[in-house]
């Protein structure tokens, strides 16, 4: 069964390197793509202020975090949690430096030691959607993902919007895996499927015409650039 742990954080500020600490864990559980019902939250005292742009972020005080436990007082139960899953985080980069870091100061290994690998999905969103905005929220609206409680950053919050989002990104790798599998006993890994024939659709005389005027105005405004009139002229002459 593949284990992955869909992780989020929040901290003190942006740069563990000028002595940011984390402040909240938030861990969903999945097992075969399915929630287990598994997970792992804490919010923790990181010994030191919250920067006031990291605060109007995520809500979370300095006062509410004084008597939190330390993250030395939790690490082993965190990597116990963790030990051996596949994670799942929206730009990985910053999370995995943080909880790093926070291994480090307590001189012990970092995540990839005990970890089976790490799933980026700000980077896999990059690949699937090219050009367009990537964050959790944006996400959230074109995986049609409901994020209307999410009126700050949460750990917890966030790993289980990131879980519905991630599952949704990937949906159709279990169909793929199957036929891999197939292949790879010697099985079909193709299925001829049956199809009418293809109907092809036409302009009419209108939307020729209105196609030639749109033609025009972007021939225009590119100073005779159009990439279309370019190719068609570049298909009338063989």
């Amino acid at each position: 069964m593949t284990r992955q742990i869909i992780l989020d954080t929040e901290t003190t500020g942006l740069d563990w390197k000028t002595g940011d600490r984390v402040i909240e864990i938030g861990c969903i559980e999945l097992v075969a793509r399915k929630a287990s019902g598994r997970h792992f939250h804490r919010y923790l005292n990181p010994e030191r202020e919250i920067e006031a742009g990291a605060m109007a972020v995520h809500g979370i005080t300095n006062e509410f975090l004084v008597d939190k436990p330390k993250f030395r007082e939790i690490a082993a139960e965190l990597v116990a949690f963790l030990s051996g899953a596949e994670l799942v985080i929206h730009n990985a980069a910053f999370d995995t430096g943080f909880l790093n870091h926070e291994f480090a100061l307590l001189s012990q290994p970092p995540l990839d030691s005990f970890c089976a690998g790490v799933i980026d999905t700000w980077r896999l969103a990059r690949e699937l959607h090219p050009g367009r905005k990537n964050s959790l929220d944006a996400l959230c609206e074109r995986y049609e993902v409901d994020n209307s409680n999410r009126q700050m950053h949460g750990a917890l919050l966030d790993a289980e919007l990131l879980a519905e989002v991630y599952l949704a990104m990937t949906r159709g790798q279990e169909s793929l895996a199957i036929e891999l599998e197939t292949a790879a006993a010697g099985g079909p890994a193709i299925v001829a499927v049956a199809r009418g024939p293809l109907k092809v659709l036409r302009a009419g005389p209108d939307e020729l015409a209105a196609h030639e005027r749109l033609l025009a105005e972007i021939d225009k405004a590119s100073g005779g650039k159009c990439v279309w009139r370019a190719l068609d002229a570049k298909a009338a002459t063989g």
